[in-house]
């Protein structure tokens, strides 16, 4: 029995990887559990471990292989059972043999597996051939082509269309085998049906559209392929922002006691190896602060507001290919210790593409941090689905009123955008304040 393996989801917003590297090639026997191949997701590179046993007996997708759409074949494994195919379908024989109609049903049984797809190939007799095509007609059903995976990505490979084809597989079903066949005038075949045209019609302006050599200026550049991860996230927040609308509200945090307390933890925690950032802090601050204000906490479904009882932050993290979002579970009952503990390994093994998916999803708000670079204040765009994102800027030395006369203080703007459709401007208005309060005053966090 021959059996696809084909390319797997490996993480939540996953639609196609990178075959990065096979650790196996063709003629391996594997069982499961061994390692098939490393692939690089949007968010990661990954091992693939093989859930059925057999012998590899083809590499559909070589190693190197950019942009392989998840659910599409990467290998094909020959199982254990290869040579019990024929004698399971012993049963369909009697049928035929009731009717009186044995011979020509026996040679169908009999007939050769296509080794690519796994599926009976039709004898190349010219006595029986003929009549297997006479049974193809009704290989559609509707408009829809039937056709196997495979020999559907490899037709829309070379331009050939299905619907001028003939198929030799069961029902008339189009194999790899009949794309191969298929003379070369056939690929401009005009296609049949009205599902085939706007197929074609959307394909064909494709190459165009997406072309950037034409548009770009006759000035010395370079040219950089994007990466999966650079390809989600565009595709991510562009949705975000269309799709979302975004409300911002901006608060202005005194830190002086913040820092103090900072260093004040650092000098006790000096012993433990464990140095305390700012953003620790912030993402403390944050966390208890949802918890205060659980309307914040939420998550917008088109039926159905979903509040969470804790708060699991995703921080922003820069990797070289672009923005990551590890996530510290349980943030607002966590010790500050544990925070800067997780989120210092959590950043390392981001930027080195070693994150588990549950590593990086599922966080209830997310917090992006640019005070490091001397940025005053920004505006951070909602990472799906989650209600809201703190966009925090640089602490500095500003004009402050304390104590009724004006004075010098550390001053740092935080602006928090949130998702209008699931929290309103009063209840985004009553988290900042609780985050600012909580900033201002750090032992608060600490209770």
């Amino acid at each position: 029995m021959s059996i696809e393996i084909k390319m797997p989801a490996l993480s939540p917003t996953m639609e196609e990887g990178t075959l990065a590297k096979w650790l196996v090639k063709e003629g391996d026997t594997v069982k499961a559990g061994d390692l098939m191949a490393e692939i690089e997701t949007d968010k990661a590179t990954m091992e693939f471990e093989a859930v059925d046993e057999g012998v590899v007996a083809k590499i559909v997708v070589a190693e190197g292989t950019d942009g392989v759409k998840v659910g599409d074949v990467i290998m094909l494994l020959d199982g254990e059972d290869e040579g019990s195919a024929p004698k399971r379908e012993a049963p369909a024989k009697e049928a035929p043999k009731a009717e009186a109609k044995p011979e020509p049903k026996k040679e169908q049984v009999d007939a050769p597996v296509d080794r690519e797809t796994g599926e009976p190939v039709a004898p190349d007799n010219p006595e029986t051939r003929p009549a297997a095509k006479s049974q193809q007609a009704p290989r559609a059903e509707g408009d829809r082509v039937k056709a196997s995976p495979l020999a559907r990505r490899i037709a829309a490979e070379q331009g050939v269309d299905l619907s001028a084809l003939t198929g030799s597989g069961p029902n008339g079903r189009i194999v790899k085998a009949d794309v191969e066949a298929a003379p070369a005038d056939q690929a401009a075949a005009a296609p049949r049906g009205e599902a085939e045209t706007s197929q074609r019609a959307a394909a064909a302006p494709a190459p165009a559209a997406t072309s950037a050599p034409a548009a770009v200026p006759d000035i010395p550049h370079e040219t950089t392929k994007l990466s999966n991860m650079r390809k989600t996230i565009a595709r991510r927040l562009t949705e975000s922002k269309q799709q979302v609308p975004h409300i911002y509200l901006t608060v202005d945090v005194r830190l002086d006691k913040l820092l103090k307390l900072r260093t004040e933890l650092n000098e006790s925690l000096a012993a433990r190896d464990v140095k305390l950032s700012v953003n620790d802090l912030m993402i403390k601050a944050l966390a208890v602060a949802l918890v205060q204000v659980p309307k914040c906490n939420v998550m917008y479904t088109p039926n159905e507001l979903i509040t969470f009882k804790r708060a699991d932050i995703s921080v922003a993290v820069s990797t070289p290919e672009g923005l990551i979002t590890p996530v510290i579970t349980e943030a607002d009952t966590a010790s500050l210790s544990s925070i800067s503990t997780r989120m210092k390994d959590l950043a390392a093994r981001a930027r080195d593409k070693k994150l588990k998916p549950e590593e990086f999803t599922g966080g209830t708000a997310s917090i992006s941090n640019m005070g490091m670079f001397g940025i005053k204040q920004f505006d951070a765009v909602i990472n799906p689905p989650q209600g809201m994102i703190l966009a925090v800027g640089a602490g500095e030395k500003r004009p402050y009123v304390i104590d009724d006369a004006l004075g010098i203080a550390t001053v740092m703007s935080a602006t928090g955008s949130f998702d209008h459709r699931a929290i309103d401007g009063s209840d985004g208005a009553e988290l900042m304040q609780a985050f600012k309060a909580l900033c201002e005053n750090p032992l608060g966090m600490l209770a």
